[in-house]
């Protein structure tokens, strides 16, 4: 199974790709774990992400392509993967697409976590006083939520033309909206 987790900021998705990918025995390949551990180690990578994360703006889509195709190159990737954070916009997209058919491969399926606005900024506050997590204080959290309507929500469109986007409820228990989730791969495998 190669399939792709969209939804906006706190919609869940680290949690159910941590779930599904493991159900699914396949790798989860998140950006945002690697730019975390980039920020955390100091690394070059970490301090430019961190500039651009700190403001809940994107990571250039050049530095994050690159990760994503060093990524999925490697072997525990080859038989599929789970993506959370990438694509992030239609362009990304595209080069996704492009990278695959490099590896001989495809996406199998789109998956969408559909959550409200005011769940998202409920969720990210609690969030933030629980990690203490400077990208989530109310003003970046409703910055986040402007840059992914305008840059990552068209993505909804891309895949739905493609027939490959299954939508989520993601309202509910974490073991819900897994129930849910696991269904609707199934329902494209």
């Amino acid at each position: 199974m190669r399939a792709v987790l969209v939804g906006p900021p706190g919609a869940g998705k680290g949690t159910q790709a941590q779930i599904l990918a493991s159900e699914l025995s396949i790798p989860k390949v998140s950006t945002g774990d690697i730019f975390r551990a980039n920020v955390s180690g100091g690394t070059e990578l970490g301090k430019q992400a961190s500039a651009f994360m700190d403001r809940g703006d994107l990571v250039p889509d050049e530095v994050t392509n690159a990760m994503v195709k060093d990524r999925l190159a490697e072997e525990d990737a080859r038989d599929g993967f789970l993506l959370d954070g990438f694509p992030r916009n239609v362009a990304q997209a595209r080069t996704l697409d492009t990278m695959l058919g490099e590896l001989d491969s495809r996406l199998d399926v789109v998956l969408e976590l559909v959550v409200d606005e005011e769940e998202v900024i409920r969720r990210l506050a609690e969030r933030a006083a629980i990690d203490h997590r400077s990208d989530d204080n109310e003003e970046t959290i409703r910055h986040r939520l402007v840059v992914y309507r305008e840059q990552t929500a068209p993505l909804v469109s891309f895949y739905e033309e493609q027939g490959l986007l299954v939508k989520v409820d993601a309202i509910g228990s974490v073991e819900d909206v897994t129930e849910r989730a696991l269904a609707a791969l199934k329902s494209k495998a």
